[in-house]
Order: structure tokens, then sequence, then C-alpha cells
């Protein structure tokens, strides 16, 4: 996804802007039962799936996604398999691709923004902030033009409701990304703040499954933004958990 992404599309605009571009009771490693949501794997804005916030996943999400080569990133097209740099009880699904198949295995819960923004310290203007105040206040900005009627998430045909309730903001991370990364010329380590709306699904079934997610960005000059621009997330995934 652009996803946030965190997944950023570049705008025909005087500046470029990111798309940054995500149940049953289930019981995780070390953490309570969680009870279920209004969509069958779903898990609740409040819940601490493996021990971590929708919040903290979210930071998880990116450091994963900055940490990619370009050659071959979720963002810029369906990769060639989805376990790239994945470990552990989470797999991550990045927006953007308008349709993808992927294979999962068995047992991983998947979390993925529906769409999202992030600034950082290792950016150019205007995704840069080297605080953690900065960085926080410019995705804001970026996440606050999310038109939040546009959001959707349909889990094999059946849409989740009250969307509006999985905006997230992360804590400040430390992110590591190659030379030349996916938003830049040149990598390093750095910090970041994220901001968007998110999803975590509990682990999916053996077979064949569906997901369908994204969401539109909204500015306007008339509306006393710097520029006039609408572009939108729109992803598809087929996903074989085996």
């Amino acid at each position: 996804m652009k996803t946030t992404v965190i997944q950023k599309q570049k705008s025909e605009v005087n500046q470029p802007i990111h798309a940054l571009i995500i149940a049953v009771a289930f019981v995780f490693a070390g953490a309570a039962p969680i009870r279920a949501a209004q969509t069958p794997g779903v898990l609740p804005p409040g819940s601490i799936p493996y021990g971590k916030s929708y919040a903290q996943w979210s930071a998880q999400f990116s450091k994963w996604a900055f940490a990619l080569p370009v050659e071959g990133h979720p963002f810029l097209g369906c990769p060639a398999s989805c376990d790239a740099g994945q470990s552990g009880p989470v797999w991550f699904l990045a927006g953007g691709p308008s349709e993808c198949t992927c294979t999962i295995p068995v047992g991983k819960a998947l979390f993925f923004p529906l769409a999202n923004a992030e600034c950082s310290s290792l950016e150019a203007d205007p995704f840069h902030g080297d605080t953690a105040e900065e960085q926080r206040a410019c995705a804001a900005f970026f996440a606050d033009h999310i038109v939040v009627s546009s959001l959707f998430c349909v889990v094999d045909g059946v849409p989740v409701t009250n969307l509006q309730n999985y905006r997230f903001v992360s804590p400040q991370y430390t992110f590591t990304a190659p030379t030349p990364w996916v938003f830049g010329d040149t990598g390093g380590t750095g910090t970041s703040v994220s901001d968007g709306y998110s999803i975590m699904l509990t682990p999916l079934s053996k077979g064949a499954h569906t997901l369908h997610f994204g969401g539109a960005f909204h500015f306007s000059v008339a509306e006393g933004d710097p520029f006039d621009a609408d572009f939108a997330i729109d992803t598809t995934y087929h996903l074989i958990v085996q």
C-alpha cells in the first residue's frame, strides 16, 4: 500500500505528498483473550495484540517497510513474495498495489494501514522533522487530509464498520533504511512518527481469502491547503494461507 502506504505517492503538484499507506475471541501469547469486534477477525482499537497497542504496531510496520530495499519494495508494486523482512507472529501488508497474490503461513496475524502518513528526520520537506513534536505535527497534517468516509476494509466479502475509530498516532520510533531507500536517495538511521488508520486481523484459517482495503486523501487550496490534490489507495490481496 502506500500505505502509509506507510506509503507515499508523489503527485504532480508543487510539492510531493504521501498517501501513507492495515474478531473472533483470540488468545495472544502473554495476553488476555480479546473480545470479538464487529467483523470476524478484526481486533478492536483498544486491544493489545502480542503485547503491543495499535499505535506501537504502526511503528513496527514503518520500521519493517523502511528497512526493505527499493527494488521489489511492496510500496512500489506487488512483491514477488510477501515474506521479505517478515518475522514473529504478525506479518505486515502494504497498500498501494492494485491487486496482489500472497502466501501467508498459517498462524500469522496481519497488520496493514488503510491510509496513513509519516514524517521523519531522513526525508526532505515537506515530510521532514527533527524532533518528535515536529514529526508528530507533520504526520498529523497529512493524516488530517484522509477522507474518513472514503476508508474501507472488506475481509472475505464482509465490510469492517466504524473505521473512524481506527486512527492511531505512533510513538516516535528509530528506524534504519538502506541507501537508497523508498523515500530518499540516502538512508541511514533516523526517527519518525506515523499517523493514520490501520487494521489488525487475527490469523486467517487455512485456504484462500480476499482482503480489499484503502482510502483517499484530499487537499484543496480553497480550503487552506498549499496545493490541490486528490489521490487514493485501493488494494486487493488474494491471500493463500498454508
